[in-house]
């Protein structure tokens, strides 16, 4: 068992049923309760340490919005934030917000919007990917009504608290799953903050044109610093306290700091912006049971963990998880492939470098792949298994529908269907009967090297963790190939045959195996290198039970009074990113003040 399972692994499986009014999803997650976060039905009095009216779980893109609207409110606010440093993955992005339903920015562009075109554009069950799958189709209406409602007042409320936005028209760049009818698009600019992935501001020449996270996440941090909100670092919640065990009112969390255990009373609601699960082993298995441990290039990490902690400690209070399949649909970016080599964190949009304050942590930068020719990958026995050149999942986006019929058939019928597999065989597998693809490793020369401008040493490259190899002989790099995640030894003679085999296309000009466009360069001049190149699991887009005001709900579909839950760890809406979790956060904070005092 890796690190990542044994991490809070302390409750058994029959004790989890029994405390669950859900069994069959319980039966799946009972391995990952943590520490300290059940409460007997019926409890002792519990010792407050610390109490405000309203208690929130995560500084991220929900958390800080959701506790800036409450306490302006006027409600106390207590923030509570497992991380050094808050932001979350949200910090981390690259500050893509597709909020729209008539915002200034699409008035401004002379962009025709409405929350009711918003929402027909997130409802819409004829809009399909080249793969067949839908992105809009089981998208939880109440959810998205309230998105659309919220969504121009969230934009608003942002300009007014702080964020600037690049200063050019609303676009689709980024956009994942935003609606087809018209550009929504806008993206904060990085300004004179300091960027995580770097410790260094921008060019000042760029610093109102570069979109990023830290442009949206820093004013916020500002502005709830401003309204008084009591940010509580290096804090992780632990569990969340209810009246009794699946009834009653929440009464508050408790919390661990370096050690220490505290419980925080919220006097109205304790507000759930835990940012997810994808760093959960056991719990992302739920979904899809092929993401074993070996898929820990997590997006976002190791800046920010999503350990669904706020899913887990809500369902141990009654709580329904929600929209499950927006998780394993095969659209958008839940799954990537790499956008670099040699490193664990190897997410295609965020490359850690030496000045970040992580990067003790994340320990290589990686080697950024511009030019897929220049490389093959091998799975876990040393065969190729795809053209390489093939991409991930794509996503909708303004227009990518061209005539548009909203809600009409013909949208489906006419997209040219293309498969798109390539994230489905790096996760095959090897046959021998066990879940999980397993390490998949690109191999290139010298000469690649040279092309693509790579300097294949540390701090590039992860050699001491095992994410980077290098041999003088296509046999011995096979052979070095060691590492946690290496479950079976590649055989040297499959390495060396199929780089022999693909060298032969290249004299040929075809890829007879996997039809990769016209191939150009063999692998023949030493040394040779194996880097890390396994897809990165990216998007929670399934969660806990919500309704439009962002309350948590059962599996009977009632109310739990007191919680709240929006973002990545709310389930009901297949949109990536920053705009549901800000708006979300709007949303939350402005009905949890709403709350009758305990």
């Amino acid at each position: 068992m890796s690190d990542e399972e044994k991490k809070g692994n302390t409750i058994s499986r029959r004790q989890f049923l029994k405390r669950t009014a859900f069994a069959g999803t319980a039966a799946t997650v009972g391995s990952l309760i943590s520490k300290g976060s059940v409460f007997a039905a019926k409890k002792p009095s519990i010792r407050w340490n610390k109490e405000a009216d309203v208690v929130v779980i995560g500084a991220g893109a929900m958390g800080l919005p959701a506790a800036i609207l409450a306490r302006e409110a006027g409600a106390s606010v207590i923030l509570v934030e497992a991380e050094p440093d808050i932001g979350g993955h949200a910090i981390t992005s690259g500050g893509n917000i597709p909020l729209g339903g008539g915002t200034s920015a699409q008035k401004k562009a002379g962009i025709v919007d409405s929350p009711d075109i918003l929402f027909r554009d997130l409802t819409d069950w004829s809009i399909v990917q080249p793969n067949g799958f839908p992105d809009y189709r089981y998208n939880d209406h109440e959810i998205i009504r309230a998105f659309a409602d919220n969504s121009a007042p969230s934009f608003e409320w942002l300009l007014a608290h702080g964020v600037i936005f690049i200063d050019r028209p609303t676009d689709n760049f980024g956009g994942i799953s935003i609606g087809n009818s018209v550009n929504r698009e806008m993206h904060s600019a990085a300004m004179d903050w300091p960027m995580v992935q770097t410790g260094k501001p921008v060019d000042p020449t760029v610093r109102a044109t570069t979109s990023t996270g830290n442009g949206l996440m820093r004013p916020l941090e500002v502005a709830a610093k401003k309204a008084g909100v009591q940010i509580l670092l290096e804090h992780k919640m632990t569990g969340i306290h209810r009246e009794a065990s699946k009834s009653g009112h929440v009464l508050g969390i408790e919390v661990e700091n370096k050690g220490a255990k505290m419980n925080i009373r919220a006097r109205k609601a304790v507000i759930i912006a835990t940012g997810g699960s994808t760093g959960n082993v056991n719990f992302r298995r739920m979904f899809d049971p092929r993401l074993t441990e070996e898929y820990c290039g997590l997006s976002g990490m190791p800046w920010s963990d999503q350990d669904a902690s706020g899913e887990i400690a809500a369902m141990e209070i009654g709580a329904s998880l929600w929209g499950l399949y927006n998780q394993t649909g095969e659209f958008g970016s839940n799954i990537t492939k790499p956008g670099t080599i040699g490193c664990q964190y190897n997410y295609r949009n965020l490359r850690w470098m030496p000045g970040s304050a992580v990067f003790k942590l994340a320990r290589a930068s990686g080697l950024p792949v511009s030019d897929w020719q220049n490389v093959i990958l091998v799975n876990m026995l040393g065969k190729r298994f795809y053209d390489e050149t093939g991409d991930q999942f794509t996503a909708n986006s303004a227009r990518q529908i061209n005539p548009y019929m909203p809600g009409s058939y013909l949208n489906a019928a006419n997209i040219k269907y293309a498969p798109n597999n390539f994230i489905n065989a790096a996760l095959a597998g090897i046959g021998n009967g066990q879940n999980g693809g397993g390490p998949i490793w690109a191999i290139f020369d010298a000469d690649g090297a040279t092309r693509q401008k790579w300097d294949p040493k540390p701090p590039n490259v992860d050699i001491d963790a095992g994410f980077f190899f290098t041999a003088n002989t296509v046999a011995d790099l096979a052979a070095k190939i060691v590492m946690k995640h290496q479950r079976v030894p590649i055989p040297p003679k499959n390495l060396e045959e199929q780089v022999a085999r693909y060298n032969s296309f290249v004299d040929a000009g075809k890829d007879e195996d996997f039809g990769k466009p016209t191939p150009k360069y063999k692998i023949i001049k030493p040394p040779f290198y194996a880097g890390w190149a396994t897809p990165n699991v990216h998007d929670a887009r399934a969660g806990l039970r919500i309704n439009a005001k962002c309350q948590v709900q059962d599996m009977a579909g009632r109310v739990i009074p007191g919680l709240y839950c929006g973002g990545e760890s709310a389930g009901g809406f297949s949109q990536h990113g920053l705009a549901r979790a800000v708006c979300q956060g709007y949303i939350a904070g402005k009905n949890a003040v709403l709350e009758k005092a305990m």
